[in-house]
Formats: C-alpha cells, sequence, structure tokens
C-alpha cells in the first residue's frame, strides 16, 4: 500500500519506506492510515458466520481484509572517517595518473613555445599556472559530480571502498546536489580540516560538506 510520509518538523511529503526526512533530515516515524474497511471476524466467530454474506438483493460481501505493509528499509551502515580516507587517496591516484602527463605536455609545449622565441622565461611560468589551475580545478570537480550523480553513486575509490552517497532517503542524488557536495568541502577543509573530522564523530558519518549538501555516505 503506498503511502506518504510527512515530516513532523518541517512538514516535508516523503516517499513510502523513507528513513529521513530528504529536506531536513530529520528521523521519521511511519504513520500510515489504511483505507476504510470492515474488520475481518474475530477468532472465536463461527466459520458460518465470519463467510462472505449476501445482502437482501443478492450481492455477495466478501469478508474483509487488510493489504499487507511493505517493512521499511533498515538505515545506514554509514561509511566512517578512515575508510573514507581510503577512498580518498584512491580518487587522488586515479586523478595524479591523468593529471600528470597532462601537466608535462603542458609544460613541454610551454618549453618548446620559449626555446622558439613565442614566450619570454618569465612569462612561461605564470602561463603554466594559468592553464594548469583551471584544468585541475575543473577536472576534480567534473570528476566527483558526474560519478556520485551516476548510477554508481561513487568515484572509483568510494566504489572500491564498498561506498555510495545519497540522499537522506537512500537515494541517487542530482549533478546539482553532488557539485554543492563538492565545493562544500572547501569549508571543511578551514580550521586544519576539522569539517572532515566530524565524520569520525557524527551520528550518521557526516562530514560538514555532507551537512551542508544534505547527503549521507553509505556502504553499499
Amino acid at each position: 500500500m503506498n503511502a506518504t510520509l510527512y515530516c513532523n518538523q518541517c512538514g516535508n511529503p516523503n516517499p513510502a519506506g523513507a528513513q529521513f526526512c530528504s529536506r531536513c533530515g530529520t528521523a521519521l516515524v511511519p504513520v500510515v492510515t489504511p483505507a476504510a474497511v470492515t474488520p475481518s471476524a474475530p477468532a472465536s466467530m463461527p466459520a458460518a458466520l465470519a463467510a462472505p454474506a449476501s445482502s437482501p438483493i443478492g450481492v455477495s460481501i466478501p469478508a474483509a481484509s487488510y493489504a499487507p505493509v511493505a517493512p521499511y528499509a533498515a538505515a545506514g551502515p554509514y561509511g566512517g572517517f578512515w575508510i573514507r580516507v581510503v577512498a580518498a587517496i584512491i580518487d587522488s591516484i586515479v586523478i595524479n595518473i591523468v593529471a600528470v602527463p597532462l601537466v608535462l605536455i603542458i609544460l613541454a609545449m610551454g618549453g618548446a613555445a620559449t626555446a622558439l622565441g613565442g614566450f619570454s622565461r618569465e612569462a612561461l611560468p605564470i602561463l603554466v599556472i594559468l592553464l594548469i589551475v583551471p584544468i585541475i580545478l575543473v577536472g576534480n570537480w567534473l570528476y566527483e559530480a558526474l560519478m556520485e550523480s551516476s548510477g554508481r553513486q561513487a568515484t572509483v575509490g568510494k566504489i572500491v571502498c564498498g561506498l555510495k552517497v545519497t540522499d537522506f532517503s537512500g537515494n541517487r542524488i542530482s549533478f546539482g546536489r553532488a557539485t554543492g557536495r563538492h565545493f562544500a568541502k572547501m569549508a571543511s577543509g578551514m580550521v586544519f580540516g576539522v569539517g572532515f573530522a566530524l565524520a569520525g564523530f557524527t551520528e550518521r558519518k557526516q562530514a560538514l560538506h555532507d551537512m551542508l549538501a544534505g547527503t549521507l555516505v553509505r556502504r553499499s
């Protein structure tokens, strides 16, 4: 039986089976109101009385029955701090495999241009920085946002470690939310990375950027 769960905190409607509100993250208490039905006959009632009866006009009235309610999915388990560190290390290796050859190509092209007189030696470092930094920043953003909003819901590191990124209801997040989560990591990195360390202490293992983006990291 389909039902809608309304958050007691903010009133947001959530789909049946949701454990937490997709808007504010409050734990949901499932309250399902069944359609009006006539209770079935008590167990002690004779079988003849409990059987379907006929109305005065000859229409058979079947005995009422309740449709079973599907069980709710269990919350968690969540990805803790250290397993996420391992996943981040794997992701950095994957990114460097692509980034390092690209940087070497740009340096070689800059060196060749300088040797041919196209650029001065003083301008070469500035040119390299202007090319490399945006490429690395955009590459990191697209890598995380595209993969975490994909069907796998995870970067390569998270896939290897058996993790995935979801919303509070366990659903796949959008590219926009994955983008917000990525850039929210700048806030997690402030004050010696305390925002990242929160993943080891919060109830649902959320880092600061997870709280800001409304996401969870679960074990798949």
